[in-house]
């Protein structure tokens, strides 16, 4: 059995091989497990699949887009309780708001750094140490 209660399984959905290596990195210097898909339909597929307890959720991709993948995972009863991180270039109030209508929990502007990221994850209450 694992000493570290903190570790989790995250998907990290991203269409730039770039933001999914670098967020692999870091959640992993977190010591977390990492799932990585590049579209929102390899996201679905490894949901059902693995069973992910945070998912971050890139905005702009081909196929399906952030906002649809987050609306289909939330309109699924089995996964409707999985956090959702939106993950954009842009800063923008739409965006945001948007990403709130379709049900994601939080929004991180790329580029993130590894605190953000991190700290993205414990703020979900995910990080929850054991019992002192």
């Amino acid at each position: 059995m694992s000493t570290t209660a903190s570790s989790f399984k995250v998907l990290v959905v991203d269409d730039s091989n770039t933001i999914r290596r670098s967020a692999e990195i870091f959640l992993k210097q977190g010591g977390h497990e990492v799932l990585l898909a590049e579209d929102g339909f390899d996201a679905l597929s490894k949901i059902n699949d693995h069973v992910p307890q945070l998912i971050f959720c890139d905005i702009l991709m081909p196929k399906l887009d952030g906002y649809q993948t987050c609306a289909i995972i939330k309109r699924n009863p089995k996964f409707a309780s999985i956090p959702v991180v939106m993950l954009s270039s842009k800063d923008g109030v739409f965006d945001k708001a948007r990403g709130r209508m379709v049900g994601s929990q939080d929004y991180l502007t790329k580029p993130f750094t590894k605190d953000q990221l991190l700290q993205a994850v414990q703020q979900f209450g995910i990080a929850v140490q054991g019992a002192d």
